[in-house]
């Protein structure tokens, strides 16, 4: 099988090293990768998102399967136009992208199917988005209504801080405070059939002890030895099925990978956002524990033949994963520093470049995520850590206590 990978940061290593692995994989390229994948791929230079470049490359390399990591490809219509080469694409159509691409759409879409999810209000005016603030109070939860690179959300006890976000992003869907753990759910559906891999937990706020600003996310780790039971069950029962049902009603079923983002409340679980795409960093974790070949189970889903395909396998032990982000991260990252350490098995590329002379330089503000998997959750975060003091990057951070808690026994569900 050819296989062509869209995109070029973290979660696409990550992809990358799963589909290399694969053995009916006989090529993988990569548009446009980066230099952590430079060793394992072939890459190419394409728009990512101008949907009849990305189709013209595919059909030009015979691809067998096309995968689309980031999600502006799939909000653009990517997918669309490489499926209608005839091409089987892993990543859904622009208009369930949705679900993603717009958070009023996605709120739409859980009311009618009845999934649970906090109570909100569709802003587009300072004295709307006053008036929901009022109601819900602090806490207050602003949401950018498209796309933002994982930073368009602000959760702050400060009315002006929340309001001026609102201000600026025009749109913005503000709702009700969800208090209880996150957890990160994937599912791999055709559209009909539905498949859940490991629940995960990641850390958006930028500091430790979750302070500080929200962030693309600062690390991860899966398994989460203290979800309730039965958790995955309901959520495929209450939240994806619905979903999916839903869109196939209003005749744009999404076929991809779902992101299911949750909060477990004192009332059950409950969906703070959907995405249409893998998530960063928690693909590092889960697929550093799949043990089932990556390639066959995104072609079954590509294929609408994801029920014919047998059980998941998973690796037993745990995995982390840390980032190493960039000085200034998350408001204005410096880049071109040069690195060193990186290039070692377990560290992910997310924000690299190479120089002509072979230096690796930082190009992002998630440069790297150190990722390590253990017989158990405290070894595999002492070796994810072990690897973040290999690497140097000049004015680098990155938190100290991800997995800490759930090591310690401190996460509680209200």
């Amino acid at each position: 099988m050819r296989v062509l990978l869209l995109g070029g940061g973290g979660r696409e290593h990550a992809l990358a090293l799963r589909l290399a692995e694969d053995a009916s994989v006989s090529e993988l390229i990569c548009a446009p990768g980066n230099p952590g994948i430079a060793g394992i791929a072939q890459q190419r230079q394409v728009d990512i998102v101008d949907p009849g470049a990305v189709a013209a490359l595919a059909v030009e390399l015979a691809a067998d399967l096309v995968v689309i990591g980031p999600e502006a490809p799939l909000v653009a219509g990517v997918a669309d136009a490489v499926r209608a080469k005839g091409i089987p694409v892993f990543g859904p159509s622009a208009e369930a992208a949705r679900l993603e691409g717009s958070k009023a759409f996605a709120k739409d879409v859980m009311t009618a199917s009845g999934v649970p999810t906090a109570r909100a209000y569709s802003c587009t005016d300072a004295e709307s988005a006053g008036r929901a603030l009022d109601e819900f109070g602090p806490p207050y939860v602003v949401k950018n209504d498209g796309l933002a690179a994982g930073k368009g959300v602000v959760v702050t006890d400060d009315r002006a801080a929340a309001l001026e976000h609102a201000r600026e992003c025009g749109q913005v869907v503000i709702e009700e405070y969800l208090a209880g753990p996150e957890v990160s759910l994937f599912v791999v559906t055709d559209g009909e059939a539905a498949v859940p891999l490991l629940p995960a937990q990641d850390f958006k706020r930028v500091g430790d002890g979750d302070s500080g600003p929200n962030t693309g996310g600062m690390g991860a780790y899966a398994p989460l030895s203290w979800a309730p039971a039965g958790l995955v069950d309901e959520v495929m029962r209450d939240v994806v099925h619905p979903t999916l049902a839903e869109m196939r009603r209003r005749g744009t079923p999404f076929a991809g990978l779902l992101y299911v983002g949750l909060a477990i409340t004192s009332a059950g679980p409950r969906v703070i956002e959907f995405n249409a795409r893998f998530g960063d960093p928690e693909t590092q974790v889960v697929l550093a524990l799949l043990e089932t070949p990556l390639a066959g189970l995104l072609h079954a889903a590509a294929t609408g033949t994801l029920a014919e395909h047998a059980p998941l396998r998973w690796r037993d032990g745990a995995a982390v994963t840390v980032v190493v982000a960039a000085e200034a991260y998350p408001a204005k990252p410096r880049t071109g520093d040069v690195i060193t350490g990186a290039d070692r098995p377990g560290v992910i590329h997310a924000g690299t470049t190479r120089r002509a002379d072979g230096a690796l330089l930082s190009a992002g503000g998630r440069v790297l995520c150190a990722t390590a998997t253990g017989t158990d959750l405290a070894a595999a975060r002492d070796a994810a850590y072990e690897l973040v003091r290999g690497i140097e990057l000049p004015g680098s951070h990155h938190r100290t206590d991800i997995a800490a808690a759930a090591i310690e026994g401190r996460i509680a569900i209200p």
